[in-house]
């Protein structure tokens, strides 16, 4: 069954929102994969909940549709991670909201200072660094996505490739790999072979392009594609938030692993 409509303004959105039970946050056997709307991510890696990239509120353009779950409804987290600086991935609102809840907040090197200087309490990781959170080994990859040198509002500093990062995770269930925002990447197209691809099929130059997230798909052929980063804000004429599903069935290997779930749906993950 289809679980997307195309809008009276062309934008492709999901069919429905689930909201997220709290029995999303308890212990299991396996792994769940939610998406949160826009680039957000729920992993429950067997009772080890980590948020990425969450923005349940506060961010400053129109959604078209109510997040799946509020912060104050998160009862528990064991990590928030942030892929890099932008405001559609670091709400400074949500993740002050989540932080009474949550373990430990990770990032890369200057994200995490400015989570610091929000009053939370960031750790900072290099790209390939990596660290731990419950039964997951979890790997910065590199992104680059420094749009911000080339317009003048934003050059009161260089921004540096390694500020944004995608993250790796190994789990007991598989290996699922988040790319970030990014243009792709040499290194993208050496990779392991991932079980789960959280799937940025944006047509932006500072993403990865339609192209490029079709060429990423057919290298890991038996990857599954959770796809993000698409039909969550009302912009209508921005790429970066309005990739389409449709453009990829036809020129994606095993179209069937292509999943645009619904905001809320769980994707179970087991060896």
């Amino acid at each position: 069954m289809r679980k997307y409509a195309i809008n009276e303004k062309g934008q492709a959105v999901p069919g429905a929102v689930l909201p997220i039970p709290r029995e999303a946050f308890s212990a299991m056997a396996h792994t769940e994969i939610r998406w949160l709307g826009g680039a957000g991510v729920m992993l429950n890696i067997r009772g080890a909940v980590i948020l990425v990239d969450p923005v349940l509120r506060g961010f400053d353009m129109p959604l078209l549709f109510h997040m799946p779950i509020q912060p104050e409804e998160i009862p528990h987290a064991d990590a928030v991670l942030v892929t890099h600086i932008d405001n559609d991935h670091f709400s400074r609102e949500t993740i002050k909201a989540i932080a009474p809840v949550c373990g430990a907040f990770h990032a890369t090197q200057y994200v995490a200072g400015e989570m610091r200087s929000a009053g939370i309490p960031g750790v900072g990781h290099d790209i390939h660094g990596r660290f731990r959170v419950g039964d997951a080994q979890i790997t910065l990859t590199p992104a680059k996505h420094n749009w911000q040198n080339g317009v003048p509002e934003f050059q009161y500093r260089v921004w540096k490739e390694e500020e944004y990062c995608g993250f790796w995770f190994d789990t007991p269930d598989g290996a699922i790999w988040l790319p970030g925002d990014s243009k792709l990447l040499p290194e993208h197209l050496r990779m392991p072979s991932p079980d789960v691809i959280l799937f940025d099929f944006s047509d932006n130059d500072w993403h990865i392009s339609l192209a490029g997230a079709i060429r990423l798909a057919n290298t890991y052929p038996q990857a599954k594609l959770i796809c993000i980063h698409w039909g969550t804000v009302d912009a209508p004429d921005m790429t970066p938030f309005n990739g389409n599903p449709d453009a990829l069935y036809d020129a994606v290997a095993h179209p069937q692993r292509i999943l645009p779930l619904y905001p809320g749906e769980a994707f179970t993950l087991r060896r």
